[in-house]
């Protein structure tokens, strides 16, 4: 990399990043572990590039587009089957009564973005559960506003008719989205 100031920024750029990285990369991945792989590939990428990324206008974006194509080039790679798992992120903040339901409802929600298509599941995740603007999301992809439109619109109804969140009787729109993802 370089000096000892470029060796800092950067250590600090991944520690405030770390854990959203992480949780973006579950909710593309599905499980916590390929969730830190995916994360860790993002954050080597941009260490072996950091002049670049830093002087650029937003690392965070640049961040983000190499973790979603990390993402799709391990689908490319291989074919990932589902991974069973008992083990949720962790809900912060929660009155312990509260959070059981929560649980709940996230395992409902994770298993519905599991069903999604990847391209769909990550302009959903980066412009529902990240709260980025479609401009941000096709900059985040590579695409056109267009695009980033039309896939959360297939995405959504998707997750819509999904029978686990239509059991739950909370549309998976972004007006739930603070009770269903947080």
């Amino acid at each position: 990399m370089g000096s000892y100031e470029e060796e800092a920024e950067f250590s600090g750029f991944v520690q405030a990043r770390w854990a959203g990285l992480v949780r973006t990369g579950y909710l593309l991945t599905g499980n916590r572990h390929d969730a830190e792989d995916l994360a860790q590939t993002a954050l080597a990428k941009v260490y072996a590039s950091w002049r670049r990324v830093r002087s650029s206008d937003s690392p965070d974006a640049y961040v983000r587009r190499i973790l979603v194509t990390s993402n799709i080039d391990r689908f490319r790679k291989r074919r990932v089957t589902e991974y069973p798992t008992e083990l949720l992120l962790e809900p912060i903040g929660l009155h312990p009564a509260d959070a059981g339901a929560q649980v709940d409802q996230r395992q409902v929600l994770f298993a519905a973005l599991a069903t999604v298509p990847a391209r769909q599941r990550a302009v959903v995740v980066l412009r529902y559960w990240e709260d980025l603007s479609e401009a941000q999301v096709a900059a985040a992809l590579g695409c056109s506003v267009g695009t980033v439109k039309s896939q959360a619109a297939k995405g959504l109804a998707k997750l819509r008719a999904h029978a686990g969140l239509t059991d739950l009787g909370t549309p998976a729109t972004t007006d739930s989205r603070s009770k269903v993802l947080r």
